[in-house]
């Protein structure tokens, strides 16, 4: 149990600082605090897949001026499943930065297998694929910042 003078504390540390959010666990107690408020939503992991939807068409005249023509998926298929981030941080595609990659495009995966790492606060979090299929897309680069939601792979299930 946190006392309130300690809860103070951290409000009051949190509010000089240049951090926005923080997250604390003592004596089994969870405290979350955030400068900005943020939407909260329980997802199930079976959410996290959700099947590819087909993009609408866009005409030339709707782009930015200046910005870069989307390159199409390699394979477009119907039944493409993405599999999203469950967190913000940082992706990474092996467990050390010497080792070779969990998956490629063209890996058969299965239920439980690793596809990669998301670093969150120092906390490295395997991603376990809850499919079988194959990896038909692999949409971040290694070490890059990824957001909750963001597609990190696309799987041809099987």
């Amino acid at each position: 149990m946190m006392d309130l003078d300690f809860l103070e504390r951290l409000i009051k540390a949190l509010d000089e600082s240049s951090v926005d959010s923080l997250e604390i666990e003592r004596g089994g107690t969870r405290v979350s605090l955030a400068k900005t408020p943020r939407q909260t939503t329980m997802v199930a992991p079976q959410a996290l897949l959700q099947p590819m939807a087909a993009a609408p068409p866009t005409s030339p005249d709707a782009s930015a001026e200046g910005a870069a023509p989307a390159a199409a998926p390699p394979h477009v298929s119907s039944n493409l499943v993405d599999i999203e981030s469950p967190m913000v941080g940082t992706f990474y595609r092996g467990p050390a930065p010497d080792a070779p990659p969990y998956v490629d495009t063209g890996t058969d995966v299965a239920l439980g297998d690793t596809l990669c790492i998301i670093e969150a606060m120092k906390l490295m979090n395997e991603l376990e694929c809850e499919m079988r299929g194959t990896i038909v897309e692999i949409c971040v680069e290694n070490a890059q910042p990824v957001e909750y939601g963001q597609v990190l792979f696309r799987v041809d299930p099987a």
